[in-house]
Order: structure tokens, then C-alpha cells, then sequence
């Protein structure tokens, strides 16, 4: 069993930063995948980001490529999503997630993934 819990949502303007942590408590083994999602109203949960729990490789959805940076720390178990550069259309509920095998890396299908967080909410004004 693995608990997610993300934070660091907010509000900001448009070409504003935010930094998103994820904490996993539980046990976290090396061929996990931690992922980001992100729900905006009214449209369907989408992948944002990817990294391997073993190596730190990671993948991106095309819209976030160049501005976002998912990055983790093994001895902290947490994940970390900073997002430069953030648009209007960056605004969602972002979930942290947890897949519980890299076989079929890369995993950007959300029912790959098993462990969710609450989500936090992030906010950017034009």
C-alpha cells in the first residue's frame, strides 16, 4: 500500500512558477513509475509527467515539454513537479500517482497507474 500526498498548488499569474512535491509513504520499490496527471473541469484526467523510481528517467506530455521538470528524491521518498513558464490552460488539479511496474515503460495511460493522491489545485491567471 502506498499513500500520496501533494502539495504546493496554488495561485500565480500567467509566466509564473510553482513547485509540486508529492510525498510517498509506504514502501517504494525500484521498478515503480511516478506520475502526474492533471483534471481540468469538465475534461478528462491527462498525463503531464513521468519518472522512473529507479533511475530518474523521465517523460513528458508534448504541452509541457520545455517548461515542466519532474524530478524525485529516492531518500525522501518525494516526487517534485516544477512548472515554469505556466499558461491559462496549465489550470487543473494536478495527482500524483504511482505505477507498480516500469514493464510497459512509458506508462501515460492513468489506468496504468494504481496509487493516487488527493490532488492539489493549481490556478493560472491571464
Amino acid at each position: 500500500q502506498v499513500q500520496l500526498v501533494e502539495s504546493g498548488g496554488g495561485l500565480v499569474q500567467a509566466g509564473g512558477s510553482l513547485r509540486l512535491s508529492c510525498a510517498a509513504s509506504g514502501r517504494i520499490f525500484g521498478h515503480y513509475i511516478m506520475g502526474w496527471f492533471r483534471q481540468a473541469p469538465g475534461k478528462e484526467r491527462e498525463f503531464v509527467a513521468a519518472i522512473t523510481w529507479s533511475d530518474g528517467t523521465p517523460i513528458y506530455e508534448d504541452s509541457v515539454k520545455g517548461r515542466f521538470t519532474i524530478s524525485r528524491d529516492n531518500a525522501k521518498n518525494t516526487v517534485y513537479l516544477q512548472m515554469n513558464s505556466l499558461k491559462p490552460e496549465d489550470t487543473a488539479v494536478y495527482y500524483c500517482a504511482t505505477a507498480l511496474s516500469s514493464f510497459r515503460w512509458p506508462l501515460t495511460n492513468k489506468n496504468d497507474y494504481t496509487y493516487w493522491g488527493q490532488g492539489t489545485q493549481v490556478t493560472v491567471s491571464s
